[in-house]
């Protein structure tokens, strides 16, 4: 997925509210939209190197988006991140539509944002005539950890983690992919790391516990999970067709 505005570069000042970032773009300060509503552990330092979107529609409060933040790693290497959280739909549902995700291939038909349920709706949903439906429920891995029982092993060694906080609305989304097989149909979790020092995959049970217990449950049921390696540049986000293994 390519960018459909142009891309700046400036310097992280903070983050904060959530949803808002002020950022010095060629000496002026501005405040922009940070799509991402987790902790963004290990990305927030004060002088961090960051990539914006923009100008978008006029009818928006915040004209300029926060799309990825550089971090350095301990051991010198530098990284671009993808904190945007609405891109790995969107660069999901293009690769398993291009065939390149591993046991999602040959489906005739990918719908986004398919209602489950009276309350819910899940990322993708699969179909084909001669398959049972496969729900995919998306979410953006942002954090690398060296051991996913802590909060404190950021950007060192090779696991991607989620979540970076705790999430209730994840736990959520596991118990409804737990119904789908329960009822003779297939559910996955799509785990997309926007970072490339990610080798591997594991829950971050340091961040959120109940969440890691809730998807070992899942697992034993028969979701699946898939975790997939994304390429992050200045010109967009693309998912790679490189799966990372799954550590329990």
């Amino acid at each position: 997925m390519r960018y459909k505005t142009p891309i700046l570069e400036g310097r992280l000042l903070r983050r904060y509210k959530r949803f808002l970032a002020d950022v010095l773009v060629d000496g002026e300060e501005m405040t922009v939209h940070c799509p991402n509503s987790g902790s963004m552990a290990g990305l927030k330092d004060e002088g961090n190197r960051v990539r914006i979107s923009g100008p978008h529609a006029p009818t928006r409060k915040l004209r300029y988006g926060l799309e990825q933040i550089e971090v350095t790693r301990p051991d010198g290497q530098v990284i671009w991140v993808g904190v945007n959280t609405a891109i790995p739909n969107h660069i999901s549902k293009e690769a398993i539509e291009a065939g390149i995700v591993p046991g999602l291939e040959g489906y005739d038909t990918v719908r986004s944002e398919v209602k489950l349920g009276d309350h819910s709706r899940i990322d993708l949903l699969l179909e084909s005539k001669d398959r049972p439906p496969c729900w995919v429920e998306v979410k953006n891995t942002t954090v690398v950890q060296e051991d996913p029982g802590d909060k404190t092993s950021l950007n060192v060694g090779d696991i991607a983690t989620f979540p970076d906080a705790v999430t209730s609305r994840g736990a959520k989304h596991l118990d409804e992919l737990m119904g789908r097989v329960k009822a003779g149909e297939r559910a996955v979790m799509l785990y997309t790391a926007q970072r490339a020092d990610a080798k591997r995959f594991a829950i971050a049970r340091g961040f959120d516990p109940g969440y890691a217990e809730k998807f070992r449950e899942a697992l034993e049921v028969g979701v699946e999970a898939i975790p997939m390696l994304a390429e992050v540049t200045s010109d967009g986000v693309t998912l790679t067709s490189t799966k990372l293994d799954v550590l329990l």
